[in-house]
């Protein structure tokens, strides 16, 4: 069934979508993997193409799901791709504009608006009766919403957590302080006694600056939004330059190590600083705890965001790290909200994913897997699940342009570092160049 008020996404929209302008890509080049649904199969059976990003752990994870799936629903099957996450938007922009969009996607946050305006994804708000939202907390619900439209899932629900490697604090004696009530100056006090007590051979903390989700809570804390209700930059020039200006601090004080001690090494939690035991401390997204557990030794604490006390208001969220949303001109829809409806209500589905992408969004079918999962991931779930109980500030979707807001901030991140800039005048120049891509 084809919706006739859906906008045509071109070309030109696609790539615009991507942030690709100029790239010259051809549809050979989404390679092997992610070229493109099959004809149907023969015997009227229905095929649904869903894609992702993801690893070949994640795919096989899924995978078992969908066996599941697939038996419970005789004649229906499931064509499943995947890419790495790198390749994965420019590769889902040029199936929209060649016509032939998946059914169901793994849609980034920072694209949802975007394709929405176009009118490129189903409105699950017209469809209730298909899929059951019931069990997914206020925060979560409105994670895919634009305006009073709803055109996706979280595939999942993590938040950011500071974590500290216990075995780092026992060794040189420095007590950790209150996950629940500590401020940005008690943090600072904590890393700076590890880097003292250990003779610089362990820097107390390291956060990147330049990741939005960082940025995001601290703006929050200060009583603003980064990003409005309408997609606009709410962050005034004096919480951007209290951001940089709280790095500068830090490093000043031996809480941070030095400029230029952080290298790009890669972000898998194997190639972190964390693990090498270089830092004792950092923010994860919280669906990686274990992983990040486990390469460091197995004995990290997790505790929440500084801060959260002593601001104007508080300012951890209920995140993902994607939906799942369904293509407005699907030619399968009932079958694909069918999907999507096990996808996040389905019991089994859940303990045959478990947290390859963060604690399940339904609190009920959360807290019927916990028993299931490691020791860590169970951590994880009660943390997401005490979050969604509380006061929390709503997360907006990203405005179109916040890849480019992204780029801008980890540049200037560099330059405050380096001190090639002054926390104000990058504050100033973040501003200017965030309202440019925003177009406001």
């Amino acid at each position: 069934m084809t919706d006739r008020s859906v906008k045509p996404v071109n070309r030109r929209d696609a790539i615009r979508m991507a942030g690709l302008a100029g790239l010259g890509l051809s549809l050979a080049a989404c390679g092997r993997g992610f070229g493109g649904g099959d004809d149907e199969p023969a015997g009227g059976a229905v095929q649904l193409n869903m894609v992702w990003w993801g690893d070949a752990k994640r795919a096989e994870k899924t995978q078992a799901a969908l066996d599941i799936f697939q038996n419970k629903h005789a004649g229906i099957t499931v064509k499943t791709e995947y890419q790495d996450s790198g390749p994965y938007k420019d590769k889902l922009a040029t199936r929209f504009a060649a016509g032939d969009p998946p059914d169901v996607m793994a849609m980034r946050m920072d694209s949802v608006r975007e394709y929405a305006d176009r009118g490129a994804l189903l409105d699950l708000g017209q469809h209730t009766g298909a899929v059951d939202l019931s069990g997914l907390s206020d925060g979560a619900r409105t994670l895919a919403a634009v305006g009073d439209k709803t055109y996706g899932v979280p595939a999942g629900l993590n938040a950011i957590g500071f974590v500290v490697n216990k075995t780092l604090t026992e060794k040189y004696g420095v007590p950790i302080p209150d996950g629940n009530t500590w401020s940005w100056d008690d943090l600072d006090a904590f890393a700076r006694d590890v880097t003292k007590a250990s003779g610089k051979k362990v820097y107390g903390t390291h956060f990147d600056h330049a990741t939005l989700a960082n940025i995001i809570v601290f703006t929050r804390q200060q009583g603003e939004d980064f990003y409005t209700a309408d997609g606009a930059l709410g962050a005034s020039e004096a919480t951007i330059a209290a951001w940089f200006d709280l790095g500068n601090k830090m490093r000043a004080d031996g809480a941070f190590p030095p400029a230029g001690f952080i290298e790009d090494v890669g972000s898998s939690a194997a190639q972190s600083y964390l693990a090498k035991g270089s830092i004792a401390a950092q923010i994860i997204p919280t669906n990686n705890f274990l992983a990040y557990n486990d390469a460091a030794g197995g004995n990290l604490a997790l505790l929440r965001i500084p801060g959260e006390t002593q601001g104007k208001r508080r300012g951890q969220s209920v995140d993902c790290p994607h939906l799942w949303s369904i293509s407005a001109a699907s030619k399968h829809r009932d079958e694909a909200l069918k999907l999507l409806n096990f996808l996040v209500n389905d019991v089994e589905a859940s303990k045959a994913t478990g947290t390859t992408r963060g604690v399940p969004a339904s609190t009920t079918i959360a807290e019927q897997i916990k028993p299931t999962l490691a020791p860590e991931d169970q951590l994880a779930t009660e943390y997401l699940a005490g979050l969604q109980k509380e006061q929390l500030p709503r997360s907006f979707t990203y405005p179109p342009g916040s890849s480019k807001i992204a780029s801008s901030l980890e540049s200037l991140s560099a330059e405050v570092e380096f001190k090639r800039q002054t926390p104000q005048q990058a504050a100033k120049a973040f501003l200017d160049a965030g309202r440019k891509a925003l177009g406001k």
